[in-house]
């Protein structure tokens, strides 16, 4: 079952130049997508774009099988509740001003008349942050805590907590381990993938690092100046038939 179908999107910022230029892929239910590519190559302005944040200059994002263009507010609204992101600086995505389980408990409440959770039970706020702080194995005493009081490893465990509080069908994830130490992106590659058994929504893995994307992801898709060059199962990222960029970012793998 496909989750959501890009078609032939395009998105520019000056005149004459497109930031992405005519890209078109599936995400299927429970994959994991890995799009790789140097700083630049238009990975994050593509991520914008499926979350609504950038206007698309043209073609179009399918999800539920209607486009999201024309998608009314109520399909719009269905739409962000299950289409999740964590982003790669922890530290700008969690308000310093609430404490980790006010944060943890945000996304319940704004939609909370139209969960059906089959993964976590919500009987009380506490019991909920609980349950979510132990699915992303952190202990229940930094419900209490501010961000400042965390890591950068336990931050970003954090978020991907809060994007998991409703059991969306997709999570965007935008170089979540680029601002980690080498011990914490394992860890935490390790963690997104023992989650998506558990909880079987698609992930959409953004990075620079193919390594990374070569440790969580089916399929890998290969991205520069905007267009895309290449996409393949995981297994067959050494075949012959790869694109010379490819290749490129293999040799240095």
């Amino acid at each position: 079952m496909t989750v959501m179908e890009i078609s032939n999107l395009k998105k520019s910022y000056t005149p004459g130049k497109l930031a992405v230029n005519d890209v078109s892929i599936s995400i299927q239910q429970g994959e994991s997508l890995g799009l790789v590519g140097e700083s630049g190559c238009g990975k994050s302005t593509l991520a914008r774009c499926l979350l609504g944040v950038e206007k698309i200059d043209g073609g179009s994002i399918i999800y539920n099988s209607t486009p999201l263009a024309n998608a009314n507010r109520k399909e719009f609204r269905d739409y962000r509740r299950n289409v999740q992101t964590v982003f790669q600086n922890p530290t700008a995505a969690l308000n310093p001003k609430l404490k980790i389980k006010d944060s943890l408990l945000d996304p319940y409440l704004q939609f909370q008349w139209e969960l059906e959770l089959e993964h976590f039970t919500f009987s009380s706020k506490q019991g909920f942050v609980e349950q979510l702080l132990e699915a992303v194995e952190l202990p229940k005493e930094l419900g209490d805590r501010y961000p400042h009081e965390l890591s950068g490893g336990q931050k970003q465990r954090v978020t991907i907590a809060r994007a998991i509080s409703i059991e969306p069908k997709l999570i965007i994830l935008d170089e979540p381990t680029a601002s980690l130490d080498v011990l914490s992106q394992g860890a935490v590659l390790e963690l997104l993938s023992s989650l998506q058994k558990t909880l079987g929504m698609s992930y959409l893995f953004i990075s620079h690092d193919l390594a990374a994307v070569y440790q969580l992801c089916q399929r890998i898709a290969v991205m520069k100046d905007g267009e895309l060059l290449d996409i393949f199962q995981k297994e067959d990222i050494y075949d012959n038939s790869r694109h010379a960029y490819t290749k490129e970012l293999i040799s240095i793998f």
